[in-house]
């Protein structure tokens, strides 16, 4: 995971979270994160690498809609980077 920018790891993220969403359910997540409007002209290049990778399963809901699954080694990187950042950042730690 360590070659994908934050943006596509907040797609992967997101789509973790959903049950099998479209991409303009993926959208609206993200704006709403983000706060600002997240263009289709991003948004999907962004989830065609993530495909391209291997990371995310795209299927076909209907004609016009695609839907996003992660792949078992989607799953397997969320993991892989979650454990890498618990080694830096333990959130039950008491703050000063």
């Amino acid at each position: 995971m360590y070659d994908l920018t934050g943006f596509q790891r907040d797609l992967l993220y997101v789509i973790a979270g959903l049950d099998e969403p479209h991409g303009l359910a993926i959208k609206d997540e993200l704006e709403e994160y983000y706060e600002s409007e997240i263009h289709h002209g991003r948004l999907y290049p962004n989830l065609d690498t993530l495909v391209d990778k291997g990371l995310v399963e795209k299927g076909e809901l209907d004609q016009r809609t695609n839907s996003y699954t992660l792949t078992r080694r989607g799953r397997r990187e969320i993991a892989a980077r979650r454990n890498w950042e618990s080694d830096y950042i333990d959130i039950n730690a008491e703050t000063a």
